[in-house]
């Protein structure tokens, strides 16, 4: 395998509106440095593949009004590498475009897709992964997902079922997927761990751009047949315009459920680095550090008295925030909106796209 035909398309398009108020539709949350590392999400992203494949061979795939936030955070991208999505149509239609992108450029090119706001704790183990796995894509026309052996029963991650039995979280083999789950509630999910046979989905994939394509055409022809012609288009005056035709008719459709759970090419990759994706305040608390009451602080100036599980963050370093007798709760304080909410997942997403809807939509 040559490490030139390698590529990454990282996909930095979403909104990020389970991390409001701090996440606004004019600045969403890859943008940003949530979990104040001193890099936001999409430079971790970048320069975690920065080890892996050749800088010029990083892509990122993002929405039109989020191309100068893309250049001002990797201002070393070629425009080139930069593709712009006119609308959102979720992932299956953003890995089409990259993928008859990088076939105009490269018919050998094997990709990795990645999301850009994943916490990694291991990040040399997770570039040694990366390349054994694009190893086995060189040899095998599969689909591969990265799997992360669960720790808890999360309701946020989608599941893999691998085959290989109770063995399967001992394996470093790639092995073939079984089922795909998306999001079970928390006793499903607790029976998926006690199998010893389901992974968490880590949206992170793998492939030969000819196989992806392939079997695009044959499980997604409502997607892949708006984008007829893009030999001629791509890469010519015209690009811009056949691309808004193409999304202005395509369906809202993940790569999973368009792909992924219908091919009989899905693979897993058992992985051994540690991996969250950042995709809910409650992600964030579980990465971050506790005190011994299971607060985490992400102030630097607080007075937290009697409170228990819960997650206190501010982006004004100046304020003092004093929190007492709450348990379970998350304490967010921007410089125009206060979210005093419990810690639940399901009650904030509900509690934003109820009653603070409104509101929710003014501050965006």
């Amino acid at each position: 395998m040559n490490i030139n035909n390698c590529y990454c398309v990282i996909m930095a398009g979403g909104s990020g509106t389970r991390f409001w108020p701090v996440s606004r539709a004019s600045k969403p949350k890859q943008f940003i440095d949530i979990a104040d590392t001193g890099k936001t999400f999409l430079r971790q992203t970048y320069e975690r593949f920065l080890q892996v494949v050749p800088q010029e061979n990083i892509l990122v795939v993002t929405a039109q009004k989020y191309a100068e936030l893309v250049m001002e955070q990797i201002p070393e991208l070629d425009d080139s590498n930069l593709l712009l999505e006119p609308y959102s149509r979720n992932t299956a239609p953003c890995i089409a475009y990259a993928t008859y992108k990088l076939l105009q450029r490269d018919p050998e090119a094997h990709i990795v897709v990645t999301p850009a706001d994943h916490a990694i704790d291991n990040e040399e183990l997770f570039a040694e992964t990366i390349r054994k796995a694009f190893g086995y894509i060189a040899e095998n026309d599969v689909l591969m997902t990265l799997g992360v052996v669960p720790t808890r029963p999360d309701t946020n991650y989608g599941y893999v079922q691998a085959i290989g039995g109770k063995e399967a979280y001992k394996s470093d083999e790639p092995m073939q997927v079984k089922t795909f789950t998306e999001k079970p509630d928390k006793d499903m999910a607790t029976l998926f761990i006690s199998t010893g046979e389901f992974f968490w989905n880590a949206g992170i994939f793998l492939w030969k751009a000819s196989t992806i394509k392939s079997e695009m055409e044959r499980h997604l022809p409502e997607v892949t047949g708006l984008f007829n012609g893009w030999e001629m288009a791509l890469g010519s005056k015209i690009e811009g315009e056949f691309i808004a035709r193409a999304f202005t008719d395509c369906p809202n459709i993940s790569i999973d459920y368009g792909v992924m759970e219908k091919t009989e090419r899905a693979w897993i990759y058992p992985v051994k680095f540690g991996w969250s994706d950042i995709g809910t305040w409650e992600s964030l608390y579980t990465l971050q550090e506790k005190d011994q009451d299971g607060n985490a602080i992400a102030v630097e100036k607080t007075l937290v008295e009697e409170a228990k599980d819960t997650l206190v963050l501010s982006t004004d370093k100046s304020k003092l925030i004093a929190v007492k007798g709450l348990e379970g709760f998350m304490v967010i304080d921007t410089p125009d909106a206060l979210v005093i909410c419990p810690r639940d997942d399901r009650n904030f997403k509900d509690f934003i796209s109820g009653i603070a809807m409104p509101e929710f939509e003014k501050y965006r």
